[in-house]
Parts: C-alpha cells; structure tokens; sequence
C-alpha cells in the first residue's frame, strides 16, 4: 500500500511553537535578570571577526554532520550513540546548571552549589535515559528542551553582527548539505537510527538544529532588541516554517533553516529599526 502524500498543516508548527516557548522562556531569565555573559564566539567584534565566527559555526556544523554520516556509513551505530550520548550529557548538564541557577537567582533563593550541581546532573541523567530508553514523546520533549535551551544561550552570548552573520550562513550551508552534503544524506539513511538529534512529530523530523538557530534567533531578539523584535522574529520564524511544509509536499526533503530564519531576521529588521 502506498504512503499517504505528505500534506502541509498548520498542525506541523505545534513542535516549532514549543521550541520557541522553550527559547523565549530561557531568554527572558537573562533578560530578567539582567545576567551578563562573555561572548563565546572565538574571534571579536571588530574588522573580520564576524565572518570568522560565521565560517567558525558552518565548519562545525559540517563537520559534526560528516562524522555521523562517515559513522553511520561504517556501521558504526554505537559509536554514534556514544558520542550522541556524551553530547547530551554534557549539554543538559551545562544547561541545567545555568537556568536553574538563574531560576534560583530570579526566586531570590539561595541554593548551595552542590545542590545545584546535584539538579543537573539528575536532569542530564533524565535527558539521556528518555532519549535512549523512552519512547518518542519522551525523546521529542528532550529535543524540544535541549534546541530551545541551547539557542536561547546562543542568543545571549553572541554578539548582534557575528549573529546575524551566523543565521545567515547557516541558512545557505543547509540548503547545500540537505541537497548535495551530509544532512540530506543522513535523512536517506534513516533519523530514527540517531536518536535525539531530531524530533519525530507525526510524519515529519524536525531537526535539532533548526529548533536550535530558531531559538536563537527569537532569543537574540528579545534579549537585544526587546520584546516586539522577538514576537516579530518568532512570527517570521513560523510564517517561514508553514511556507517550507508547504515546499516539503513537492520536494519530499526541504531544508528547514532558509525560509525561516529570513522571515525571522526581516521582521527583527523591521522592528528594531523602525519600532514597529
């Protein structure tokens, strides 16, 4: 029996809606708080070093996808697990660790550090075990946490021109590595093999990526420019989403990054230089 047509609905954004909610959440602790972090892109803010923060971004990007799919090629799924695995671990741990400390701080609770660092590793602990022993809801609750988390990070720790740089290169390196690199090769060979690097919702993978730099984005937006630039940026972001579900029912595979991320950072343009 033939597969039922993909058919874009409004239904798909539920899961990009989450990852927002997530990103904004965890933005507006910074914001709240008014916690300063250092910049975490390798080169400065001045002459090239946007651009060498853009091309930094894309050649990790690459390079972690190269790697899964070298893996996957090799037979190599425990390997790949490990790693995928490790990464998590390593992410939940380090995300726990920051937002609740600013939820403790923003509650005006005082919270021993070793408490703390007991939160986190119980929450990174649970984040693996649901993304390799728990079933798919589980897993795409992990995804939606650690994208929104991550992004929102993103967002507050680079600097507004290696940012929009960033988004931007990212974009067009996912249009080449859905069609012609890695990525789209890793889609043929089956997401459900890596769990926890993408969000199965009905029919549909959602990369962690995507939620990744769209959280950034909207992140980004609210913590530099306020709220208006982020619920243009998040509109523009789900405008951008719809339009490439739409591209997906001809094209069976259609990078999620582009039309998204452009919608996002028109509409952040348009409100922080006009006050909309």
């Amino acid at each position: 029996m033939a597969e039922k047509p993909f058919k874009a609905d409004p239904a798909y954004l539920v899961p990009i809606v989450a990852s927002l909610a997530v990103g904004i959440l965890c933005s507006f602790l910074f914001y709240y708080t008014e916690v300063k972090l250092e910049p975490i892109t390798p080169a400065p803010e001045e002459g090239l070093g946007p651009m060498s923060n853009a091309l930094f971004f894309v050649l990790m990007m690459a390079a972690g996808a190269t790697i899964m799919y070298f893996l996957l090629k090799r037979k190599g799924v425990f390997s790949l697990k490990l790693i995928i695995g490790t990464a998590l671990i390593l992410i939940s741990f380090f995300l726990s660790l920051i937002y609740f400390d600013l939820l403790f701080y923003s509650l005006r609770l005082a919270v021993d550090l070793r408490i703390l660092f007991l939160i986190a590793f119980v929450a990174a602990f649970l984040a693996v075990i649901s993304v390799f022993r728990f079933g798919k809801l589980q897993r795409g609750i992990v995804v939606l946490l650690v994208g929104g988390g991550l992004g929102a990070f993103l967002g507050v720790t680079i600097p507004t021109l290696s940012a929009i740089l960033i988004l931007a290169a990212l974009a067009i390196y996912d249009i080449l590595a859905v069609y012609r690199g890695p990525v789209g090769k890793l889609a043929q060979e089956g997401l459900e093999k890596l769990p926890g690097v993408s969000l199965e919702f009905k029919d549909v993978h959602i990369g962690l990526g995507d939620l990744t730099f769209y959280s950034m984005l909207v992140g980004h937006a609210l913590t530099n420019f306020g709220w208006n630039a982020c619920i243009l940026s998040s509109v523009g972001v789900l405008i951008g989403s719809y339009l490439s579900f739409k591209f997906l029912e001809k094209k069976g595979m259609f990078p999620g990054l582009p039309i998204p991320l452009s919608l996002g950072l028109t509409l952040m343009f348009i409100s922080s230089f006009f006050g909309v």
